[in-house]
């Protein structure tokens, strides 16, 4: 039996994408006027590395702030490396980037947001099931679109 396109997957995989080529501009070249970001992250993903004490205050997400601190930006296939300041303590994170549920630009309006399942952390496709979704995930089919930036204004 053949397998319909899954457009829902393409579709977060050109995203991921977008997301790979702009932390890798921003690591050669730093970022750009105003730019900025806020990208909120499943901490229980298998990969996300970060410290004991911070997992443990952010058990499922946290949003993390790329804008006037920030060093040892380093991007690969997979993820991005960053070392953040929380509290005046630098901290460094290894984030995947099947990992990042939103990513927004709020200096140009723009954001995505990305519907996490459970199986995007396993290597095994299971064909005749549906993925099941994690607790705070819509219980709709979206794939990547553009969020309201009103909860991120001041």
């Amino acid at each position: 039996m053949t397998r319909g396109i899954d457009y829902g997957n393409l579709m977060h995989d050109a995203m991921r994408g977008l997301i790979r080529k702009v932390m890798d501009a921003v690591a050669q070249n730093g970022l750009p006027g105003d730019h900025h970001f806020f990208i909120t992250i499943d901490t229980s993903h298998p990969d996300m590395q970060m410290a004991d004490w911070l997992r443990a205050r952010y058990p499922e997400e946290i949003t993390l702030v790329v804008q006037h601190w920030f060093e040892n930006l380093v991007v690969d296939d997979d993820g991005f490396a960053i070392t953040l300041n929380f509290g005046n303590a630098p901290e460094p994170l290894y984030v995947p980037f099947d990992a990042i549920s939103t990513f927004v630009d709020p200096s140009v309006e723009f954001g995505l947001r990305f519907e996490l399942h459970s199986d995007e952390y396993d290597d095994e496709d299971d064909e005749d099931e549906e993925a099941p979704m994690m607790e705070d995930a819509p219980q709709e089919e979206k794939t990547g679109e553009v969020v309201s930036l009103d909860r991120f204004r001041k």
